[in-house]
């Protein structure tokens, strides 16, 4: 039987921009392998696989590469297609059982909220070679979440104009590194980019689950919960957050731009 499979840009109203996910809605848990090779064969980002489970879906999702624990966009994506094929009703939350826990989301004025775990970066010192593989000679702050390294940099130009070693970077234990400076962007508070090349990613164009460290990172400088970011890939990307204790909701909207069939 051919498995449908979907193909969504996420944090973004156009489409080619926003960061690409593919969706399977499984009717079954998948196998590991064969979703990572179907992973590996779309070559995005994030390839989502979900299947009714409880009272919700459970969600996984694969890099080309590894499986990882959290991903903002391609769980957008994966609300989207529930809501857009009919799985779940137009007003119905869209629940995930995750290997991050429970995630939800709701929809509401074109716009699609996420209800993730907070993850905060504390200040550490950065591991030996990191900024030379950013082509940075210095960071105005830094830490580690728990997935990621967060630095800071005073001028947004700084931002848009990395070039990193890629082969570098993937020496890194830890998922991938952010960094981030204030907004050059209208209507946005800050800007990042984001790099995982250890997990198959050189080069994220829209990173939701940056913003759990972001939202956190950025509230307490600028002393508000409710905050836009923008990351600076070449796709480039819109992500609003809402700082609520130990949560972030993640905003974000979503386009549908090409659907398929599976045949093996």
């Amino acid at each position: 039987m051919m498995q449908p499979i979907v193909q969504v840009d996420s944090f973004t109203d156009l489409p080619y921009r926003g960061n690409p996910a593919a969706v399977c809605v499984l009717d079954a848990a998948g196998d590991e392998r064969w979703m990572q090779d179907v992973a590996r064969e779309m070559n995005l980002s994030e390839t989502a696989f979900l299947h009714r489970e409880e009272d919700g879906f459970r969600l996984r999702w694969f890099t080309p590469v590894a499986e990882v624990e959290l991903c903002g966009h391609a769980t957008l994506a994966a609300a989207h297609v529930l809501w857009e094929d009919g799985w779940i009703r137009p007003t119905e939350s869209a629940r995930f059982l995750t290997l991050s826990g429970l995630l939800t989301a709701e929809r509401g004025d074109g716009w699609i909220a996420m209800d993730f775990p907070a993850t905060p970066a504390e200040a550490t010192e950065l591991p030996a070679g990191l900024l030379a593989a950013l082509g940075l000679t210095e960071a105005a702050a830094a830490g580690r979440s728990r997935f990621d390294y967060l630095l800071e940099v005073a001028d947004p130009a700084i931002v848009r104009g990395l070039a990193p070693d890629f082969g570098a970077l993937a020496r890194l234990t830890e998922r991938g590194v952010m960094v981030t400076s204030p907004s050059d962007v209208p209507g946005a508070d800050f800007i990042s980019r984001f790099f995982a090349p250890a997990v198959g990613v050189p080069e994220d164009p829209v990173t939701g689950s940056a913003h759990c460290c972001l939202a956190p990172w950025w509230a307490a400088r600028l002393g508000r919960e409710r905050l836009v970011g923008y990351q600076a890939s070449a796709r480039g990307g819109v992500v609003r957050v809402e700082l609520r204790g130990d949560r972030v909701i993640i905003g974000g909207q979503a386009v549908t731009v090409l659907r398929g069939e599976l045949v093996a």
